[in-house]
């Protein structure tokens, strides 16, 4: 009775001394830099009362250091485990700053590893919360080791499990490329940062000044890299947001996203999409308004909003079912594709087809942007990437054309030919070689140049041109469109057509994998 009491009091010694680690003072650092701790972010993230935590009492491995002490506490930095999040099973690792700095050691690792290989498993998404200071400096290559295999752990999962990394503090060096290798990142404003190289390596190699802020902050990546798909100005709001997305994700690649109730308020029949579309064709609108009078009320989640702003991607609901939506925009360079459009669009439009969620297409695009410096960054072979994307998808795939659809811009934009679905086009579209001004210039430059009257003339010849070459009517007749809708219907129509697709079944050819131009 004796031994089992003393095993009992060393039990619960243990217990005290874990709980003692997290104490006020480690707390109110963390919340005076804005940012909450590893274990409020858990609890704020899931379900209350499930999170279970894995290897709490693990140690940092035993070395004899130089340069530097290493803290001897529990966890080493790194809390683990799985709970419910709306009752869904998830995996998820915290890094926690207050214990030395949610440096990455050898033992920090493996606790990731262990939990990265137990969701695949399991077959439930993985979330990454970040706030480390990088690799431990002190455990050297066992720390870059680690990394290593986190890295190829996240590679072995992708496409099999969703997997979302969210910043909530530093991420430097090679710690960034674990985010990086995941499906989607969250970033908050103000406290997170990712960059391969820091401000102080920046200003010995190159001699410029520059903050973590400036050269990497959450604002940086989600407008100018694109490295971030979501921020938001606080932590709170950050996780509101991330149980919101993982409400349109299936747990695996084998399971459809969760469906939720009808809404049954939502007519299938929507007047106010005949109006929205100008009558000047040069006109811009926004595109969103169009999917927000499609989709379920309130349910179009965008990724990636701030960067590449001439394509929308997000996802969204019809009758309660997950679906992807990829848009040109008007509103933003005219809705053409350029290098970051396309490079947005085609890895948005893979992760919708490893996780068969059904895409939506809403196709408005004059062209892909000209210009020298698009051509040599590699236009070519960045948009690229969009056609092989749309081409590869197997998961039911609906074009609508609103407007414009011109050139190659036309075949990638999910073109019948390239595989759409169904194909269906509004009385407002344009589906050419090129736009009827520019096309008249180069069919009739020579009648153009002994014109008495060379405006009114080429007004004439662009009318002609939308009537007898550009004519949505015409596609529709020779079936490079299936049908030419009343857009009041658009809803209505797309519906009908995935529930046809639903049992849609592709046999891909036997082969290693493609060979994408990345």
């Amino acid at each position: 009775m004796d031994v089992n009491g003393k095993a009992f009091r060393a039990f619960r010694d243990r217990e005290e001394a874990l709980r003692r680690q997290y104490d006020a003072a480690r707390a109110a650092k963390q919340h005076s830099k804005g940012k909450l701790t590893a274990w409020e972010r858990i609890d704020l993230l899931f379900d209350t009362g499930t999170f279970e935590e894995i290897d709490a009492y693990n140690t940092p491995a035993a070395i004899e250091v130089e340069f530097g002490k290493v803290e001897k506490s529990y966890g080493d930095g790194v809390i683990v485990g799985h709970g419910k999040i709306s009752g869904r099973l998830i995996f998820v690792y915290a890094q926690d700053f207050t214990v030395m700095g949610g440096s990455l050691g050898i033992v920090h690792a493996r606790k990731i590893a262990k939990i990265q290989e137990m969701a695949l498993k399991m077959g439930a998404p993985v979330i990454g919360i970040m706030d480390s200071g990088g690799a431990r400096i002190q455990e050297g290559i066992a720390s870059l080791s680690g990394y290593a295999t986190i890295f190829h752990n996240i590679i072995h999962s992708s496409g099999i499990i969703p997997q979302i990394s969210v910043i909530m503090g530093p991420a430097a060096g090679g710690a960034v490329y674990s985010p990086a290798l995941t499906d989607f990142v969250f970033m908050t404003s103000h406290t997170s940062y990712m960059f391969v190289t820091g401000p102080n390596v920046v200003k010995e190699v190159l001699n410029e000044d520059v903050t973590s802020e400036e050269l990497g902050g959450a604002e940086v990546h989600a407008r100018k890299s694109g490295v971030a798909h979501m921020i938001y100005d606080d932590e709170e709001n950050t996780i509101l947001a991330l149980k919101k997305f993982l409400s349109y994700l299936p747990s695996n690649n084998l399971e459809n996203p969760p469906v939720f109730p009808d809404d049954e308020l939502v007519s299938d029949v929507n007047p106010k999409l005949r109006d929205i579309v100008p009558d000047d064709p040069n006109k811009a609108y926004d595109v969103k308004d169009v999917i927000n009078n499609i989709v379920d009320n309130a349910s179009f989640f965008e990724t990636s909003e701030l960067f590449a702003g001439s394509i929308v991607t997000g996802f969204a609901r019809l009758k309660g079912k997950t679906i992807g939506v990829v848009a040109n925009q008007p509103k933003v360079l005219a809705g053409v594709l350029d290098i970051d459009s396309s490079t947005k669009g085609a890895r948005f439009i893979r992760f919708c087809d490893a996780f068969n969620i059904p895409l939506l297409t809403l196709e408005d695009v004059p062209g892909f942007l000209p210009g020298i410096n698009q051509e040599h960054m590699g236009i070519i072979r960045h948009g690229a990437k969009m056609l092989y994307a749309y081409a590869e998808a197997t998961v039911p795939k609906i074009t609508v054309i609103l407007r414009k659809a011109y050139g190659g811009a036309y075949i990638v934009m999910n073109s019948k030919n390239l595989g759409g679905d169904f194909n269906f086009a509004w009385p407002t579209a344009e589906i050419a070689v090129m736009g009827p001004d520019g096309a008249v210039a180069i069919l009739y430059r020579r009648e153009l140049a002994a014109a008495a009257n060379p405006a009114e003339m080429r007004k004439e010849l662009v009318k002609r041109y939308r009537e007898k070459v550009a004519n949505p009517f015409i596609a529709d007749e020779q079936g490079y469109v299936d049908e030419v809708i009343d857009p009041a219907v658009t809803r209505q129509k797309v519906i009908s057509a995935f529930e046809a697709l639903s049992n849609k079944w592709v046999k891909a050819p036997e082969r290693k994998h493609g060979n994408m131009p990345l």
